[in-house]
């Protein structure tokens, strides 16, 4: 038992170093298999800096997430933006890892509409990993871009990238933070369902395809399901809003690893004007 746990582990840590100091967050995401890069909402600060250019409202939201029910695969982040009279101003971080291994991801950005139907966003990261005995602690600063193009009023389209620098990890072989693209849309079948797919590449890994879907019965309850390849994984989760706050719920399932549940809390600063 013992050393199923450990290779479970050892498969799972190989697989979560490769995006080294980055992952998709907020269960929102995760309920649609993290086809998220086209969304406006606050946890944009992860997935697409250029989307919070079309935020309004500003707010506060924190995220959980427990990958394969392992302690030493915890994963926790926050945002806060504020949009401003020209533009959005957001800090985030995300933090992963227990112990031996952990990962820390923090920064700033700014976004802004550049046109009615077209935002670009920018932000800066400090980005550090601390894996002992093996690599220490390792230190460095990346960039992120991204940009969102309201196609139609049905039709958003999402671009985004991971540290543009590539800085580097360690001198070692020449390693690096892992350079992450993201390329997707969602699109608005009826005002109560949405639509979203994205294509990922990681640099040294290939490109994975994920999907989902939002339906949304009532103003207050969304319910979520998702799908990805390399690897394979479903997912799902519920959604329930209440005046400034909104609760996420949701859940990845690997069919080796077995389950990833999450969950993140959100509070907008004003209550919102469709309430």
């Amino acid at each position: 038992m013992r050393t199923t746990l450990l290779l479970t582990l050892a498969i799972a840590l190989s697989k979560s170093i490769s995006a080294q100091g980055w992952l998709p967050q907020g269960a929102r995401s995760a309920a649609l298999s993290h086809a998220s890069v086209g969304l406006i909402d606050l946890f944009s600060f992860h997935h697409n800096p250029g989307a919070l250019g079309f935020v309004m409202n500003g707010g506060a939201a924190v995220a959980y997430e427990n990958r394969y029910l392992l302690r030493e695969l915890q994963n926790q982040s926050f945002v806060v933006a504020q949009p401003l009279k020209t533009g959005v101003i957001s800090v985030g971080g995300q933090f992963y890892g227990h112990e031996q291994f952990r990962t820390a991801r923090l920064g700033g950005g700014y976004s802004m509409l550049l046109a009615d139907n077209f935002s670009a966003g920018v932000q800066l990261n400090y980005m550090g990993l601390r894996l002992d005995p093996f690599y220490g602690v390792r230190h460095s600063l990346t960039a992120e871009f991204g940009m969102l193009l309201k196609v139609n009023k049905k039709l958003d389209v999402g671009f985004s990238i991971l540290n543009l620098g590539r800085s580097r990890l360690t001198e070692f072989q020449d390693e690096r933070f892992t350079t992450v693209m993201r390329l997707g849309a969602a699109y608005r079948i009826s005002e109560h369902l949405n639509i979203v797919s994205e294509l990922r590449k990681v640099l040294t890994h290939q490109v994975s395809l994920s999907g989902g879907m939002e339906y949304m019965p009532t103003d207050r309850l969304f319910i979520r399901l998702g799908a990805q390849g390399a690897p394979v994984e479903f997912s799902g989760g519920l959604g329930l809003r209440w005046e400034r706050f909104m609760l996420d719920i949701g859940t990845n399932y690997h069919q080796v690893l077995g389950w990833t549940p999450s969950l993140n809390l959100l509070v907008h600063f004003q209550k919102p004007s469709n309430e």
